[in-house]
This record gives C-alpha cells, structure tokens and sequence, in this order.
C-alpha cells in the first residue's frame, strides 16, 4: 500500500521552530517530486515549498522563503518541512506529497495537481 505519514505538528509560539517528518511506505521517494502545502481555514491550499525530480529545482513561497527548509533521507525514505521563526500566520494544516515525475520552473512545480499520493495531514499552530 502506497503510503505518506506525516508527524511533528503541533502548537508553538510566535518566533518558535517545528520540525514536520513525512514517512513513505510501499514505495521509494528517491527521484520522486516532494512537496509541502498548507491549507488555513477559508483558504485554498497552497505550495510552501516543493523539490522537482532528481532534486534539480526548489521552490519556496515568498512567505517563508528563508525560514523554512525542505529536505528528504533516501535511507529512511522520508521527508522533511524545518519551520523556523514561525508566525500566526502559518497556522495551518500542512500536507506532504509526491510526485512520480515533477518536473519544470521553480514557480510552476508546486502545483497540487501535479503530485500523485498525499499525506493526511498534521495541524500546526502557532499562538501565544
């Protein structure tokens, strides 16, 4: 079964740090796409940031450009979301993804219909 399990959200204040964890299961995330979106209630879902296949293009929101990094482990094929400097206003829902081919210019390869198998979803807010 092709599976993404995400962990690590939670509640933190203004200026703290989280770490999201995405686990893949029944396949390997090696030379796939990978992606994280967040959704806020009321809001469409958005790319936060997404690497292409093979690693070759990244992409960052403007709103978190410099605080946030993506990374993956081939060994222990996962994925991972560093939030640093965190605000209120990246209180939300945050989904990992993959994609089995991702590829293009860093503003078009964060685009939620290219990506094939979704995580369920940690929640993450940021509040004193």
């Amino acid at each position: 079964q092709l599976q993404l399990v995400e962990s690590g959200g939670g509640l933190v204040q203004p200026g703290g740090s989280l770490r999201l964890s995405c686990a893949a299961s029944g396949f390997t995330l090696n030379n796939y796409g990978i992606g994280w979106f967040r959704q806020a209630p009321g809001k469409e879902r958005e790319g936060v940031s997404c690497i292409s296949s093979f690693g070759g293009t990244t992409y960052y929101a403007d709103s978190v450009k410099g605080r946030f990094t993506i990374s993956r482990d081939n060994a222990k094929n996962t994925m991972y979301l560093q939030m640093n400097s965190l605000k209120p206003d990246d209180t939300a829902d945050y989904y990992c993804a993959a994609a089995r081919s991702l590829v293009g210019t860093v503003q078009g390869i964060c685009n939620p219909y290219l990506f094939d198998y979704w995580g369920q979803g940690t929640q993450v807010t940021v509040s004193s």
